[in-house]
């Protein structure tokens, strides 16, 4: 059965799961730990995987797979008992939240609804990836086989990640591309998505521009007058005010 000190350390690590979501969750401003715990689905799933993992650190047949399937069943949110997570993990709104059996997740990890954790392939052993401390990672981002997650990193909503990410760098796009916003590395735990750069619009563009001096070179040869230059237009506007505050 679980001893004392395994059950201290699943408390503590409570503590530190509600007390992330206060930090990190607008919505949870001035609400009771209480209230947390009843309904934010993030920090439900993350109590009954704490329980799942002590369980299965000891040797628990099925009961903790039991825990994993009746918690993904009330939260949205699947994680394999095996998972190994650390404090102040936050998931905001839970929903379609995977973490796969061999995932190592830091301190201070701040994952929004629809992240995938998974493997690629197979194989056994390591497949899943590993994602260090203050790591924040956008909805609907796909994060696949034993990659690294580089320290202080935010992964773009919908990027699909399968290489490692340097340490303080930000990724968007599919596959992921480590980009700079305004020249500098985004700081803080939440990342002005709106305002991200488009790594395949920038491509775009430069094919344009290319394409363009080609033209120019072919009118220039033929003595004829160039022809007008094509305008690649963003789909989304990139200015205003950051809509996360910073």
């Amino acid at each position: 059965m679980l001893g004392l000190g395994t059950l201290a350390r699943i408390a503590g690590e409570v503590r530190r799961d509600v007390a992330a979501a206060h930090a990190r969750d607008p919505a949870a401003r001035g609400t009771g730990s209480l209230e947390i715990l009843a309904g934010w689905p993030g920090v439900q799933a993350l109590l009954a995987h704490r329980v799942a993992h002590g369980m299965q650190g000891l040797g628990i047949p099925a009961l903790p797979r039991s825990i994993s399937f009746a918690s993904r069943l009330a939260t949205g949110v699947e994680i394999h008992p095996c998972a190994q997570i650390g404090p102040g993990l936050f998931i905001d709104h839970g929903s379609g939240v995977v973490i796969g059996e061999t995932a190592q997740i830091g301190e201070n990890v701040t994952l929004y609804q629809g992240v995938t954790l998974g493997g690629t392939g197979f194989a056994t052993g390591k497949r899943h990836p590993t994602v260090q401390d203050n790591v924040t990672v956008g909805a609907g981002a796909k994060l696949l086989g034993a990659i690294t997650i580089g320290h202080g990193a935010k992964i773009g909503a919908n990027t699909v990640v399968v290489h490692d990410v340097p340490p303080n760098s930000t990724v968007v796009g599919n596959p992921g591309h480590p980009v700079r916003v305004d020249g500098q590395r985004p700081e803080g735990p939440d990342a002005d998505w709106v305002h991200l750069p488009d790594p395949v619009a920038e491509a775009i563009k430069a094919l344009s521009a290319r394409i363009a001096e080609l033209e120019r070179e072919l009118a220039a040869r033929r003595g004829a007058e160039p022809g007008p230059e094509g305008d690649v237009r963003p789909l989304r506007p990139v200015r205003g005010p950051n809509p996360t505050g910073g």
